[in-house]
């Protein structure tokens, strides 16, 4: 063999190799992935986030979803920000955990720097709720309601910080500086318990399908969604636009990586969100919990519909002096 197809040899193997997936990631995953939610079951990230698992688990390997919950979302996503960034530690984080948290806490334990964005899963909507001993049946009568009993309302989130929580800042400041205190819970969860048992009358939150079981019952009132179109799994819902104009109050849903993950391993979770996401039956569970679906999204999809939530978010946290 000549020194030149030696030459060749060498250098088709040194190109093969620079193309390849480094060792450690040519067989992702070895072994159980953690998927940190760092909000606790009951609302639409859980939800949201164990559907994800469930349908992404046979193209990828073993997940295990892990409720870290605390501080409105802050204790899980800082745990994933300061994990090994090797593709074994993931976050399902929404609208508060890497939009909000960063923006209004005096000393965040995180930034958006700390995470790779992989892919949004799902828009959801707040809504607006009472319970049914409240006398109103519409949102321009739970406002005059309000006025005529300034202070005496309260309403529940699903706790200081989160997305939820500035809604109702911004239902109050809109709908006329309304004096309506806010009981931040640890969870839409236990807030939906106290509503339902009537301990407290009202509560703001991401719409799911135990939240629309409810209201069609009649064990709650959703009186309207803070979304521009009425949901699809929930067309009967009004939205909030007509009474209170630009009462819009989403929340995205998605899947995040330490920074520093490989690349490799974030395109393999990405491409295996996406065919997860083409599978209608997942897309018809998302829309009868009242979320919608993203069909198209990627790593820089993402990325980019993140900045622009932070730039449309950042001049309603000022109006509003939301604060954490």
């Amino acid at each position: 063999m000549n020194q030149r197809l030696l030459l060749a040899i060498a250098v088709a193997s040194l190109t093969a190799a620079a193309l390849a997936p480094s060792g450690a990631y040519a067989q992702y995953p070895t072994r159980p992935i953690r998927v940190v939610v760092p909000f606790p079951p009951g609302g639409v990230v859980d939800t949201v986030g164990r559907m994800w698992v469930q349908r992404v688990s046979p193209s990828i390997g073993t997940m295990v979803a892990d409720n870290r919950p605390g501080a409105g979302g802050v204790i899980g996503a800082g745990e994933v920000a300061r994990a090994q960034p090797d593709g074994y530690t993931l976050l399902i984080g929404n609208t508060s955990t890497q939009v909000l948290n960063p923006a209004v806490m005096t000393r965040p334990p995180y930034g958006a720097k700390d995470f790779a964005t992989i892919d949004i899963i799902a828009i959801s909507a707040t809504s607006i709720i009472v319970h049914p001993s409240l006398p109103v049946r519409s949102l321009r009568e739970l406002i005059r309601y309000a006025k005529e009993n300034p202070g005496k309302l309260s309403y529940g989130s699903a706790g200081a910080g989160t997305i939820t929580h500035l809604a109702g800042e911004m239902f109050k400041q809109r709908a006329g500086n309304l004096q309506i205190v806010h009981v931040p819970y640890k969870g839409v969860g236990l807030a939906t318990t106290d509503l339902v048992s009537g301990y407290v009358p009202m509560l703001v939150a991401n719409v799911t399908g135990h939240l629309l079981s409810l209201n069609e019952t009649g064990k709650i009132r959703i009186l309207a969604v803070n979304v521009p179109q009425r949901l699809k799994g929930a067309p009967n819902i009004p939205t909030a636009i007509p009474t209170v104009p630009n009462m819009i109050a989403t929340l995205f849903t998605g899947v995040f990586a330490p920074a520093g993950t490989p690349q490799t391993v974030i395109d393999q979770v990405s491409q295996a969100t996406r065919k997860a996401l083409a599978d209608a039956s997942f897309q018809k569970l998302l829309v009868d919990s009242g979320i919608e679906p993203v069909l198209d999204s990627s790593p820089e999809k993402a990325q980019r519909f993140i900045d622009q939530e932070h730039d449309r978010l950042m001049p309603v946290i000022k109006a509003t002096g939301f604060k954490k």
